[in-house]
């Protein structure tokens, strides 16, 4: 991974992008988590018939900036959503961090994809 750039400074630059569109009019909560779910549809589309691993997909260029896109589509829209909301997006990954460490503790969920509630 590369990049400099901090997560404030990013929401700063959609944020402005934003702005500079007079897009904020537009910016509803429900808007938003529409449009989180809408571009996450279409990151879900992009492998929609096929199973690629990582590797395949880092080798094939098209296909690497097709899923990246729409995957800063995905996160563009969720920092957005953040900021309308007030919420530090850093902490709220932490928190629900948190959150999942309790529901999964490594001794019964290591290897395991059940979900929480179906630990004895």
């Amino acid at each position: 991974m590369t990049g400099g750039d901090s997560l404030a400074s990013t929401m700063e630059t959609v944020d402005l992008f934003t702005n500079e569109r007079d897009w904020e009019q537009f910016h509803s909560v429900k808007n938003l988590m529409v449009s989180v779910a809408i571009e996450a549809s279409e990151l879900n589309e992009t492998i929609q018939w096929s199973n690629p691993t990582a590797e395949e997909i880092r080798s094939d260029n098209n296909l690497a900036v097709e899923i990246s896109d729409e995957l800063a589509d995905v996160m563009v829209y969720c920092l957005r959503l953040c900021s309308v909301l007030g919420f530090d997006p850093v902490e709220i990954i932490h928190a629900k961090i948190d959150k999942n460490r309790a529901k999964y503790p490594v001794e019964k969920a290591k290897g395991s994809s059940k979900k929480y509630t179906e630990y004895e």
